[in-house]
């Protein structure tokens, strides 16, 4: 895996901006622009498909590298590692490979999906249906050599979607090449409106380095917003400065992250991106 040694802040997808500043809005000119921005990743927003192909992948990876931009990916919406639906789980596992293999080949260092759903079932019983197919396509990505990315079961915002932290940080314990992304925006509408303070981000981090050490410190794929929920979990991303409502306390996350030193990726998911992207970086900095 590629090693990481500080905290790089990354738009998620290509920048709004992109064609004003680069030309053409696609994947290339969006990470050149990213570097414009002063920003030092970019999330590969492949949550419909894989909109890179095979072919257009080394352009990929030489203009990351060029630009020394450091590229994760949200993975496919349409997967469930725990259908109730046999025919299901196919499709979906092999969105997962399809994912992975391709960013094996742009040089990416993280990609992540929202796994499954319970779907009547118990947690129990879910997870080691999870585990197993998760299993079975981290074989299959190996016996390719395609295993220089880290895999990670996202932290969802709602308690009907399989990934709580404790499910992510076991599945993580169980499965070599495995890490969670942990979406602070999600543990905080998941639990409507807990998770956010600084004792309870501390909670987040200790737990995590408790289960996984201090490499998941090291190693973090971390997604953040400010978000609107209901009783049922998340309903909307918004802006950091959108407060009228809804406020998470992403201030005094921050703060908690340089406290604990963390090291990894933080992928904005504000509706503004790039905007949000670098409020995060510019207070972090500031910090």
């Amino acid at each position: 895996m590629k090693k990481i040694n500080e905290l790089l802040f990354g738009c998620p997808g290509i920048p709004a901006s992109t064609e004003e500043g680069q030309g053409k809005r696609d994947t290339a000119n969006g990470i050149k622009q990213c570097r414009k921005l002063g920003l030092d990743a970019m999330e590969l927003e492949w949550v419909q498909n894989v909109n890179v192909s095979k072919e257009k992948a080394p352009e990929i990876r030489k203009t990351a590298e060029d630009s020394n931009i450091t590229l994760t990916c949200h993975g496919q919406y349409y997967v469930n590692l725990a259908p109730t639906d046999a025919t299901k789980l196919k499709p979906s596992m092999q969105r997962m490979v399809e994912a992975a293999t391709r960013m094996n080949e742009v040089n990416g260092w993280s990609v992540t999906w929202h796994t499954a759903f319970y779907l009547g079932r118990g947690k129990e019983e879910t997870y080691e249906i999870v585990k197993k197919n998760f299993k079975t396509v981290m074989k299959e990505l190996k016996d390719a050599g395609n295993t220089n990315v880290w895999l990670r079961p996202e932290t969802t915002g709602k308690e009907s979607q399989w990934g709580d932290l404790k499910e992510c940080i076991r599945l993580s314990q169980d499965i070599e090449g495995v890490l969670p992304c942990i979406d602070f925006a999600h543990l905080h509408a998941r639990y409507n409106g807990i998770n956010n303070t600084t004792e309870e981000f501390r909670a987040i981090l200790n737990e995590l380095e408790k289960g996984l050490g201090r490499e998941a410190l090291n190693n973090m794929h971390i997604q953040v917003c400010n978000i609107e929920y209901t009783p049922k979990g998340e309903k909307r991303h918004l802006n950091f400065l959108d407060t009228k409502k809804f406020a998470f306390n992403w201030k005094d996350l921050l703060k908690v992250w340089k406290e604990y030193k963390i090291k990894g990726v933080v992928i904005n998911e504000t509706p503004d991106q790039e905007e949000g992207s670098l409020l995060l970086q510019k207070t972090w900095r500031s910090l």
